[in-house]
């Protein structure tokens, strides 16, 4: 896609299958502006030496920041700024894991690959039963209640800077389960709740809000005893959003009822990778892909024509935008 897109901003791009590192600081040399993707862990000790080879500005190909010290690269000169993609990606991957959760995918084609066509004694659930809690109104957030409405569920949300463009509108008490008319699937409202109150009543609760130190483990041992008995989480943002070590003995004594996780806390060197004939030292991942109730697929939500294309393309226009002074930057 660089090759494709860059001729059409005048750019003649140097790309590089190798990781920046400290190691691969040659062939950074000459360039004002990398791009790296968020799989790129980049230390201090990279960022001091690619400020030492004149590099002034750092893209990444990702909404979040948190594989990058900003502040550090700050205070070395270096700028650094994000990219927006397609929200309609990371949201339509979100309500298919949640219906694969609620309906027990994993466990019936588990079932079917072993040529057993018996029903489960485990019944799904039709989301306009259900109350479903989003963490995050960004512009995935958003885009997946925009998509939950078509299925008249209830919505609770929760974010530090609530958005009036989700259209919030007054609901009955939090806790209440809507009911409706056999058929007739009630339009769904969104309705703004403190973040213990979201754990409480929802019965999937999905996140998609930024890794901070502030949000590292958001889902404990705490918040996952808050849960309604049987409720699924779904998270398509951070995998270190949820304590995996609290989510485990949750998921296989069925106090909660399943999760799906396209991310997961120490997914590097794992995810995007081919683990077929070598050992995986991942043990928690290990034990997730035991559990029947446990859909997982490696950091893919994203990954999609559109959003891939929309990605490069704000890369290299953040990168000709720093150059002529008027890009916007992260500041840490």
């Amino acid at each position: 896609m660089f090759r494709e897109l860059a001729p059409r901003f005048g750019v003649v791009p140097t790309l590089t299958k190798a990781a920046v590192s400290e190691a691969t600081i040659d062939l950074a040399v000459g360039n004002r502006c990398i791009s790296v993707g968020h799989k790129a862990h980049v230390t201090r000790a990279t960022l001091l030496a690619l400020s030492r080879a004149g590099v002034k500005y750092l893209s990444t190909r990702s909404v979040g920041c948190d594989h990058i010290d900003v502040r550090f690269a700050n205070s070395v000169g270096i700028s650094v700024g994000n990219v927006t993609y397609s929200p309609d990606s990371v949201a339509d991957y979100t309500l298919m894991l949640m219906l694969m959760a609620v309906r027990h995918a994993k466990a019936t084609i588990r079932r079917v690959d072993a040529h057993d066509y018996r029903l489960s004694e485990r019944r799904g659930k039709e989301l306009r039963d259900l109350t479903v809690g989003v963490v995050g109104t960004g512009r995935i957030g958003t885009a997946v209640i925009d998509r939950l409405r078509g299925f008249g569920c209830r919505v609770l949300a929760y974010d530090n800077r609530p958005k009036a463009s989700v259209g919030h509108t007054p609901t009955a008490p939090v806790g209440h389960t809507p009911t409706a008319a056999v058929g007739h699937a009630p339009t769904a409202s969104v309705e703004y709740v403190p973040i213990d109150a979201l754990f409480r009543h929802s019965d999937v609760v999905t996140l998609h809000i930024p890794l901070t130190a502030e949000t590292r483990h958001l889902v404990d041992r705490r918040r996952i005893e808050q849960m309604t008995h049987g409720a699924f989480i779904v998270n398509t943002g951070r995998g270190p959003l949820i304590d995996t070590e609290a989510l485990l003995p949750a998921l296989e004594s069925g106090r909660l009822g399943g999760a799906a996780l396209d991310v997961l806390d120490g997914e590097e060197g794992i995810f995007y990778t081919d683990c077929r004939n070598k050992p995986i030292e991942n043990r928690s991942l290990l034990r997730l892909h035991e559990l029947p109730n446990v859909v997982i697929s490696p950091h893919v939500a994203y990954y999609t024509d559109h959003a891939l294309s929309d990605t490069v393309r704000n890369s290299l226009i953040n990168c000709l935008d720093f150059e002529s002074g008027k890009t916007w930057t992260a500041t840490g």
